[in-house]
């Protein structure tokens, strides 16, 4: 197979998320797969093997969801990619769908109860936040609002209490966690104070259960908590080992499935409430992005490495699902590289070609979030550009998720140029050991990754030989004016206040500030309908390029931030790769 069809074959082999089950109707399951070409929900009756599609949409499904009894799946119905719209409801098995009444808005969290209602969180430009209870056959009612950020994080089996998260303090990015009756009644708060979020998880999957599973901040990073929001009380589930942690209710009640992830590799274990013995569960090496206890006690995860492509198993050693179709071609392992930063060890993953010893051209790939990471899981963007000829370079720079709160808090005041400050070091580090061409040096990233590179070829022009920015923030002044609502709580958070507020430091951030230092060719891929980072900034950063005759592309797809549609992942990834070849020289 030749490299442009083995990268495109990574792209196009059927993938599923985890099939997720009904709590009280646990043979039926619903996924999402790009099968059809774009990312889409079924519909999955394990006890009577059938599984139909249940979203067909030219710009694919982002959203789907099952309430606890299997009657009713979720869908959110927006408008090209925009994240602009409203929930829509369809019978397990098939039927209309059914639209719920609430007015459109962005989505800002949903949560099912076996009663058939459902809480659902909206934002909507001027009107802050808002969190509703539906109920079938009454008028949609209003239980909270505020104009700072908040989101539905749970809802109890019996649907007599609602976990929501806010952040009526003033910081998006460190939530506390409330407890509502159905009518809006305050149950309990949890609040850690300043720097130390909250978030909630899961209610106990038991009717008339109270306990409600939290992550905390108490110690450095996250860790579970079992919090009873009517007395009170709160159980620390503490484990010895490092990493950032997560959790999940078995379905009994009395055990806890254990996720930690530690340096972009993920461990299970099952932690026993009452005796308080915890006890691993064998996977294998790589990264699980999500798991879950069935029934039986067995646990089903979605798992991939660097190397090799994504399956879904389970602990009882069998494949839980396939879709079909040709598999994806595997890829090259990758490599772990610490290097003393100016705050302090930075982790980066490497993925170099099998071919040659180096120093090779190298593609600095950096994640979005900025609270994301990058891990050792299978990537087809960096798979594509191994296949070219190029090692890629994945920095956990300050800001990411994973190594700690401190780590993640160390991202304020000098936005943007801290991140960069350690994408340097880790680029010096590996030219200095032979892995990197400094000649040959590629800057791209999506999102806040091509926020940074904007800002990192203004600001470092003799560092690298061209950029490749997909749905960049230009000037986050004007990002401002036009993202969604929560995107505006967490600018908030993040740069200490409203661009009125703060003008320099949004400036001081901004990549257009720095845009007549740009010396390397660029190129921008935009979605016309992004609410994260629109496009209107981005295409008058276009014109200060343009108006001093900068070489640069732009590349606009119809689509928001990103694509769910296979085609269109393909045709980007074909864009970055020929535009790198014209302006860097490869081995191959």
């Amino acid at each position: 197979m030749k490299a442009e069809e083995r990268w495109q074959a990574r792209f196009r082999a059927p993938r599923a998320t985890l099939p997720v089950w009904a709590v009280r109707a646990p043979s039926r399951s619903v996924y999402r797969s790009n099968a059809s070409g774009a990312w889409e929900v079924y519909a999955w009756d394990r006890a009577g093997g059938s599984t139909r599609q249940v979203t067909s949409r030219p710009k694919g499904t982002s959203h789907g969801a099952l309430d606890p009894t299997g009657q009713w799946i979720w869908w959110f119905d927006d408008t090209d990619g925009d994240e602009w719209g409203r929930w829509m409801r369809q019978p397990f098995y098939g039927g209309p769908d059914e639209p719920i009444d609430l007015d459109p808005g962005f989505p800002c969290g949903l949560g099912l109860s076996a009663t058939g209602e459902a809480v659902v969180g909206m934002a909507r430009p001027g009107r802050g936040f808002t969190i509703h209870l539906v109920r079938p056959g009454e008028p949609a009612r209003t239980i909270y609002e505020h104009a700072e950020a908040a989101s539905v994080s749970a809802v109890s089996l019996d649907g007599s209490l609602i976990a929501i998260s806010h952040s009526e303090h003033g910081d998006a990015r460190h939530p506390a966690l409330r407890v509502l009756r159905r009518h809006g009644q305050v149950v309990g708060d949890l609040y850690d104070g300043p720097g130390k979020a909250v978030s909630g998880l899961r209610f106990a999957p038991l009717s008339g259960d109270r306990r409600l599973l939290t992550l905390h901040e108490r110690r450095g990073r996250r860790e579970p908590l079992v919090w009873d929001p009517e007395t009170g009380d709160q159980r620390e589930i503490w484990l010895r080992d490092p990493g950032e942690i997560t959790a999940d209710w078995y379905g009994d009640g009395r055990s806890l499935l254990v996720v930690r992830g530690h340096r972009g590799r993920t461990h299970l274990s099952r932690y026993d409430l009452p005796g308080g013995g915890f006890f691993p569960i064998e996977t294998q090496h790589g990264v699980i992005d999500a798991a879950a206890p069935r029934p039986d006690g067995s646990v089903e995860y979605a798992w991939s490495s660097g190397a090799h492509p994504p399956l879904i198993r389970s602990t009882n050693g069998h494949m839980v699902m396939s879709h079909g179709g040709p598999t994806s071609p595997p890829s090259v392992p990758v490599e772990d590289v610490d290097v003393e930063g100016p705050g302090g060890r930075i982790h980066a993953l490497v993925s170099r070609p099998e071919r040659g010893s180096g120093p090779f051209p190298t593609v600095f790939l950096l994640h979005g979030g900025p609270t994301s990471q990058d891990d050792d899981s299978f990537v087809p963007q960096v798979a594509a550009w191994v296949d070219l000829g190029f090692a890629v370079v994945r920095v956990n720079y300050r800001g990411s998720t994973g190594y700690g709160s401190n780590w993640r808090n160390a991202l304020s005041g000098d936005v943007g140029h801290i991140e960069l400050a350690d994408v340097t070091a880790v680029r010096d580090t590996l030219v200095d050991r032979g892995v990197c061409d400094p000649d040959r040096l590629v800057l791209s990233g999506a999102s806040w990754g091509g926020y940074l590179t904007l800002l990192g070829l203004g600001t470092q022009p003799k560092m690298w030989a061209a950029g490749i920015a997909t749905v960049p923030i230009a000037d986050h002044s004007a990002a401002y004016a036009e993202e969604a609502e929560a995107l505006r709580s967490y600018h908030r958070a993040l740069l200490g206040g409203s661009p009125e507020e703060q003008p320099e430091r949004y400036a001081g951030s901004s990549p257009i500030t720095y845009v007549d230092q740009v010396e390397a060719p660029l190129l921008i891929l935009a979605g016309e309908n992004d609410p994260r980072c629109p496009i209107g900034q981005i295409e008058a950063y276009v014109a200060r390029l343009a108006g001093r005759g900068h070489e640069h592309e732009v590349y606009r797809y119809d689509a928001g931030h990103g694509s769910l549609v296979v085609s269109e992942r393909i045709a980007q990834m074909s864009a970055q790769l020929d535009f790198a070849r014209r302006h860097v020289k490869t081995d191959v």
